[in-house]
C-alpha cells in the first residue's frame, strides 16, 4: 500500500486509523489507515465493489466500523458540521424549500433565519422557481441541485459526495463539478466518490484508490494518473479490469 499522508499532523482533518468493516462474516474494508488534510478535493477512486461507498457512510458517520476509529482534528467523534449527497438524494415529502429550512432546523439554526438562508442557497442553485414544487417530483438533475443546495445552506466543513453525477445529462454533470468547485473555494474539505476518469482528473487534488477492501494508493492526482505506483492503479487508469 502506498498512502500519501497514513500519518496524522497537526494540519490533519480527519485520520482513519486501522478502521475494518465486516457485515455477515464477511470483510467489506480492511485495516484501512488514511490521514486528509484540512483542505482540498480528495477524489475516492476504484473498481466496482472495491468499497468506495461504504468508505463514504463510514466518513459520515452513517455507519460505524468494525475495528479501528476515526479521528477529526486529532479528536474521536463527529466534526461539528458535514453533510453527504448521495448517488439518489434523499428527498423529503415537502417542497423543495422546506427540504432546505428542514435540514436548518436539524442543524439548529434559528427559526427567523432558515428561510432567508434557504432562499439563498436555492437562488445559488437556480432552483427559485421550483422553491415550492413537490421535491420528489423534481427530475433527477433538480433533485441532485437541491441536494446540494441543502449542503450549500448548512455551510459544511466538509462534503461527501457519492457518485453526484452518475446517470445525470452534461449539463446536469456540468452543475454538479460547478458546485464542487464553489464549495471548495468557499472552503469546505471535499471528499467525492466516483467511477469517472475525466471527472477526476477535473476536480482532485488527490485521489484514494480502493481495491478489495483495501487502500492499496493515496496520492497527489497528477503522480497518480501519470505515475501509479501499484499494479491495480495502473490498470485502473488504463481502463483494464482490475479484480
Amino acid at each position: 500500500m502506498n498512502d500519501m499522508n497514513t500519518a496524522p499532523t497537526s494540519a490533519t482533518m480527519l485520520a482513519m486509523e486501522g478502521v475494518a468493516f465486516t457485515h455477515r462474516g464477511h470483510a467489506l474494508l480492511k485495516d484501512v489507515s488514511l490521514s486528509l488534510s484540512r483542505h482540498g478535493n480528495t477524489i475516492v477512486m476504484g473498481p466496482n465493489g472495491a468499497g468506495k461507498s461504504l468508505l463514504m457512510r463510514l466518513l459520515h458517520g452513517l455507519l460505524s466500523p468494525t475495528h479501528g476509529r476515526l479521528r477529526w482534528h486529532g479528536q474521536s467523534g463527529r466534526p461539528p458540521r458535514q453533510a453527504m449527497v448521495f448517488q439518489r438524494p434523499v428527498m423529503l415529502r415537502r417542497s423543495a424549500i422546506a427540504n432546505v429550512t428542514y435540514a436548518l432546523a436539524v442543524q439548529g439554526t434559528r427559526w427567523r433565519d432558515r428561510r432567508p438562508q434557504a432562499w439563498d442557497a436555492l437562488e445559488r442553485f437556480g432552483l427559485t422557481e421550483i422553491a415550492h414544487r413537490p421535491a420528489r417530483v423534481l427530475s433527477g438533475g433538480e433533485q441532485q441541485r437541491l441536494a446540494l443546495a441543502r449542503a450549500w445552506a448548512l455551510r459544511p466543513e466538509i462534503l461527501f459526495l457519492d457518485e453526484p453525477t452518475s446517470a445525470l445529462d452534461p449539463a446536469a454533470i456540468k452543475a454538479v463539478e460547478d458546485a464542487v468547485i464553489d464549495f471548495h473555494h468557499q472552503g469546505t474539505r471535499i471528499v467525492m466518490n466516483t467511477h469517472d476518469l475525466h471527472q477526476a482528473r477535473r476536480l482532485a487534488d488527490d485521489i484514494v484508490f480502493l481495491c478489495q477492501g483495501r487502500v492499496i494508493e493515496h496520492n497527489q492526482a497528477d503522480s497518480f494518473f501519470t505515475t501509479p505506483r501499484t499494479r491495480e492503479a495502473a490498470a485502473f487508469v488504463r481502463g483494464e479490469l482490475v479484480w
